[in-house]
C-alpha cells in the first residue's frame, strides 16, 4: 500500500500486473545494456536479456542491521508503555539512511522502495522467487534506478516515465509514490497508491465547498490517521489481548508528502483522559538515523 498527499497520483495507472519470473543470467555479450564490456547495441538486446543482465550486475545495498531485528526492538520499547494504548506493527523491516557520501537530499523515494523490499523479502516466500530477479537481497539505488526503467518499458505507469524522460539512471531526480507503485507491479505484486489531498477528504467526510483551508486539512489529516490505524489494525489479522502491542501480517505504507517521504510500519491508538483517541504514526525516515 502507497500513501500519497497529492491529487496527481491517480491519474498514473491504468497498468497491467503481470509476474516477471526470475531468470538465469546470460552471457556477457548481452550485458553492454547495464554497464558491461562488450560493444553489443542495446536496442538490439531483448527484455528478457536485459533483465538477465541487471540480474547479474545489481548490488546489495548496505545498512546498519541491528541484532534480533529493528522491529523487535521498537516493539520491546513499546511493550515498556503504559496499558492506555494500543499497537500495531509490521513484521520484519530494515531501515536504509540517506547518506551524505550518496543521496543525500534527494534519495528518500528509493530508501522508501528498499525499506518496504526488505519486508517483503523477510516476510513473504512468494516475494523472494520474483523481486529483483529472484536475487534475495535488496539492491542499491543505482539497481533500482534500472529496475524502474525496466518497468517502463514494459508499460508501467506511462505518465510517470514521460514526466522523468523514461531516464533515471544514474540522476538525482525525485521519485515518489507513482515510481514505487510502478516497480513493484512489474514484479506482480498489487500496489495501490491512495489519494489524502483535501478535495479528497472533503468528497469523503462530505464537508461543505466553503470551509476553510485550514479545516480542510485537518479533516484529511484525521481520514488518513483513521485509514492507517484500520489498515494495520484490520480484525481478520490483529487479536488485541492481554498483549497492547501486537505484530500484525500487513506490508509497511509507503507515505509521501511534500518534499519526503518515510515508510510507516505500525500506529498507535492512545486514550485521552477526555475520552478522545488519538494515533501516532511509527515512521523509519531514511533521514535519520535511528
Amino acid at each position: 500500500m502507497i500513501l500519497h498527499k497529492r491529487r496527481h497520483a491517480n491519474a498514473h495507472f491504468h497498468d497491467p500486473e503481470l509476474p516477471q519470473q526470475p531468470l538465469q543470467s546470460l552471457p556477457s555479450e548481452y550485458c553492454n545494456y547495464y554497464g558491461g564490456e562488450t560493444s553489443r547495441d542495446k536496442e538490439e538486446c531483448s527484455m528478457d536479456e536485459k533483465i538477465s543482465c541487471l540480474i547479474g550486475l545489481q548490488t546489495r545495498s548496505k545498512f546498519y542491521k541491528v541484532e534480533s531485528g529493528l522491529m523487535t526492538l521498537l516493539r520491546n520499547c513499546l511493550e515498556s508503555e503504559t496499558e492506555n494504548s494500543k499497537t500495531v506493527l509490521s513484521g520484519y523491516v530494515d531501515h536504509f539512511q540517506s547518506l551524505d557520501s550518496e543521496d543525500a537530499g534527494w534519495g528518500c523515494g528509493w530508501r522508501n522502495i528498499q525499506m518496504l523490499s526488505s519486508h517483503l523479502l523477510a516476510q513473504r516466500p512468494e516475494a523472494r522467487e520474483v523481486l529483483f530477479g529472484g536475487s534475495g537481497f535488496v539492491p542499491d539505488i543505482v539497481s533500482l534506478q534500472r529496475w524502474l526503467e525496466v518497468a517502463w518499458e514494459k508499460g508501467f505507469d506511462a505518465p510517470g516515465a514521460s514526466q522523468l524522460d523514461h531516464d533515471v539512471y544514474g540522476s538525482k531526480k525525485w521519485i515518489g509514490t507513482t515510481e514505487c507503485a510502478a516497480l513493484l507491479r512489474s514484479f506482480g505484486f498489487r500496489a495501490r497508491v491512495v489519494d489524502f489531498g483535501p478535495k479528497e477528504s472533503q468528497s469523503v467526510v462530505g464537508t461543505n465547498v466553503d470551509n476553510t483551508d485550514d479545516k480542510a486539512s485537518s479533516e484529511a489529516y484525521q481520514v488518513l490517521m483513521d485509514f492507517v490505524w484500520n489498515y494495520f489494525s484490520d480484525e481478520n489479522t490483529v487479536q488485541f489481548g492481554l498483549q497492547h502491542v501486537v505484530v500484525g501480517e500487513k506490508t509497511p505504507l509507503y507515505f509521501q508528502h511534500d518534499g519526503h517521504s518515510r515508510t510507516i510500519v505500525g500506529v498507535q491508538a492512545k486514550h485521552q483522559r477526555d475520552g478522545i483517541l488519538t494515533y501516532n504514526l511509527l515512521v523509519l525516515d531514511p533521514a535519520h538515523v535511528y
